[in-house]
């Protein structure tokens, strides 16, 4: 049996001023994805610019921190945000919801699109393996904070998380961090490292995300206020997950579907 680590969630203490791990792990992610966006954009024919990174990265990031800590209230705890409304500006608590930022990002990427000209599609094509980044810093953040663990386990890997009582349970936020963070990133950034049907990496990103979130939550403890939603193992993350699952592999499909009628008729 393993004890997670008693780490201060905050970083850095400047007399009022308090940097939370929590809030600096999305720093990361986002001067990550920036400084990745612009090896991208360097490759021959990417058809960006640097400057062009820059403006995108920050579209996306006022889009995460909305539509995630949206997507949180809404999903997960709607009924006390309702009772206490200010504490849904306390974004350095944590207390963020994938989707939520992902449908917050999906807008933004399509308002940068629009702005710029580009098919939205070609937007997200290009973002899409940045991602990775940010949401492994994301779930290292949350192992810090000792939130979001598993469930009970016997493994020897199991750990005892502050909060969650003297049982030991599965670190859930290093799987995710391996799978979502490190096997993602290492997929989509070889996978889009050729010329592939627009359509292709955005679908990739969803489908391999979603199955990667899916086979964890297996393993991860659900949120108590919600608990699981069917079958004694459903949980709202494998409901809000299956859709994408589903879309990622149809726009693949798609992708390279189009591409083979256009051949065709060529």
């Amino acid at each position: 049996m393993l004890f997670a680590p008693q780490i201060d969630p905050v970083a850095v203490s400047l007399g009022p001023l308090k940097i939370h791990w929590y809030g600096l792990m999305y720093v990361i992610g986002f001067v990550g994805g920036w400084w990745l966006g612009v090896v991208r954009a360097k490759r021959p024919g990417s058809g960006w610019r640097k400057e062009e990174v820059s403006n995108l990265l920050f579209y996306i990031a006022l889009g995460v921190i909305l539509g995630g800590r949206l997507g949180y209230v809404i999903f997960y705890n709607a009924a006390y945000y309702l009772q206490h409304p200010l504490e849904v500006f306390y974004v350095w608590t944590g207390g963020m919801s994938f989707h939520g930022g992902m449908l917050g990002a999906i807008a933004a990427l399509w308002l940068y699109g629009r702005k710029t000209r580009r098919a939205w599609l070609a937007v997200t094509d290009f973002v899409a393996p940045l991602v990775a980044l940010g949401l492994g810093a994301g779930r290292i953040g949350n192992f810090i904070n000792h939130e979001l663990w598993g469930r009970v386990t016997d493994l020897p890997w199991g750990m005892v998380f502050r909060g969650a009582g003297p049982l030991p349970r599965h670190p859930s936020q290093l799987y995710e961090f391996a799978l979502e963070g490190v096997v993602l990133f290492v997929i989509l950034w070889v996978y889009s490292s050729k010329p592939r049907p627009t359509a292709s990496v955005s679908g990739l990103f969803l489908l391999f995300y979603g199955l990667f979130r899916f086979l964890v939550e297996f393993v991860r403890e659900p949120d108590a206020h919600i608990g699981y939603l069917a079958f004694g193992w459903v949980t709202m993350g494998q409901v809000l997950t299956l859709p994408m699952i589903l879309l990622g592999a149809w726009m693949i499909w798609w992708a390279y579907q189009r591409t083979a009628n256009k051949n065709a008729v060529t």
